[in-house]
């Protein structure tokens, strides 16, 4: 595989049009930690763009950030913690959950999430259910397409409705229709201070109640969670089952509405108070999915459904695969399955008999079949993580598209990338 480094967004256009004149694709990274995402790429050649780095512009107090695509996510975090600011949609750390072999470097590569890979996958951590996606927090975008075309949408300031909203077409496309080259964020004050009031005892069932009932008061959490009895992350027990609530904010009011929510849940279980530290800590875990990122190699899916529905879906998952592992976050609507090894999944075969399979992880498209399957009419959608690369290329990674949205995603791969050089078939077969 021939790797092309590119220092500047015009050798960026050099490089691409180079593509589009030989017919060939580009693997296109940054710093590579979210490399295993997604469908394997069918492309000979690599465009690594993490020689575009560095902190363009930062305006504190406008509230906004600029920078390239390969800049890390240590320093984007570093520079806006010393203005007391931060990235409110609170971006995970997935290097851990997605380390893998990759055959094609020969061996474990070291790899670092960059501001690239944060917009191009759109992944956003626990404050979700508060401040929105990362793709409500994209301003402005400088790229080039797949015509080896420079373009600019977006701008720099938070009201801009002038044209399309490209830049939320840009997040969560994971490079298949542009390479950025430059990335406009708001960002928002941090909190000066944080608490988390664990509630522990509480079946899944019993913890979406009490989250959803929580998140429709005026206590204002910035996040909630539920984490089952067996499944420990690195900061919390796993002898028993913890259903945590955040709050974030100034000192008196974060001690206020503690103080609310006490009273709100004291009678739903045992109650257990995290300070600053131990709740940064705890949410941290969580938002990187530390308790899948302990060794194990399994398969892993992330579920976004309605919030009402995830107990539901979870006992669907744990009815079919009874050794799958699960935990749930933002107040039930996002859950994080692990395939580890499981056994004994249910499969239903002619004339309606049921048996067991005993596929292992490295193995089982059927067992991922039944993940989804679990999401029934809930109108939720599951995404393949984390899975060797057989089975990436079986399974479909992204929830499949109905007819029509199917058709408009080819569309639009045709007008920004119509040959087919950028991640080609990354998110979907042919496209």
């Amino acid at each position: 595989m021939t790797t092309f480094a590119p220092r500047t967004a015009d050798e960026v256009t050099e490089a691409i049009r180079w593509a589009v004149s030989a017919g060939e694709g580009f693997d296109v990274v940054a710093g590579g930690s979210k490399h295993s995402l997604g469908r394997p790429v069918d492309a000979p050649h690599r465009l690594d763009v993490s020689a575009l780095s560095g902190v363009v512009s930062h305006e504190p107090a406008e509230l906004i950030l600029t920078a390239q695509p390969g800049t890390s996510r240590e320093e984007i975090q570093a520079l806006l913690a010393g203005h007391a600011q931060c990235l409110a949609f609170e971006p995970p750390d997935l290097t851990a959950l997605l380390r893998t072999v990759d055959p094609a470097a020969g061996g474990t590569t070291e790899t670092r999430g960059t501001l690239g890979g944060i917009v191009a996958t759109g992944f956003s951590g626990p404050r979700r259910l508060k401040a929105g996606a990362v793709r409500d927090h994209v301003l402005g975008i400088a790229g080039v397409s797949g015509r080896a075309e420079f373009f600019v949408g977006g701008g720099k300031v938070v009201k801009n409705v002038t044209g399309y909203d490209i830049p939320k077409l840009m997040t969560g496309s994971h490079g298949t229709l542009a390479v950025l080259t430059e990335i406009t964020l708001k960002v928002v004050p941090a909190p000066e201070d944080v608490r988390t009031l664990i509630v522990h005892g509480l079946s899944a069932r019993d913890a979406v109640i009490a989250m959803t009932s929580i998140l429709q008061t005026a206590i204002d959490v910035s996040a909630a969670c539920h984490v089952p009895a067996g499944l420990a992350t690195p900061t919390a027990s796993e002898t028993d089952s913890a259903t945590a609530f955040r709050l974030e904010g100034f000192r008196p009011s974060v001690e206020f509405r503690l103080t609310r929510l006490r009273e709100s849940v004291e009678r739903t279980g045992t109650l257990a108070v995290l300070d600053r530290e131990a709740s940064v800590a705890f949410w941290r875990d969580v938002r990187d999915v530390r308790p899948f990122a302990d060794g194990d190699d399994g398969i892993v899916w992330r579920l976004s459904v309605p919030p009402a529905q995830g107990a539901v879906v979870l006992e669907r998952i744990e009815r079919s695969i009874p050794a799958a592992q699960a935990f749930l976050d933002w107040g039930g609507g996002l859950i994080w399955v692990r395939l580890s090894g499981a056994r004994g999944a249910k499969t239903v075969g002619a004339g309606g008999t049921k048996s067991e399979t005993s596929g292992s992880a490295a193995e089982d498209p059927a067992r991922s079949q039944l993940v989804r399957a679990a999401l029934g009419e809930t109108g939720g959608h599951a995404t393949l993580m984390r899975a060797p690369v057989d089975v990436r290329a079986a399974v479909e990674v992204f929830q499949p598209q109905a007819a029509g949205l199917a058709a408009l995603s080819k569309r639009v791969k045709a007008q920004f990338d119509p040959a087919r050089v950028l991640n080609p078939g990354r998110m979907y077969a042919g496209v």
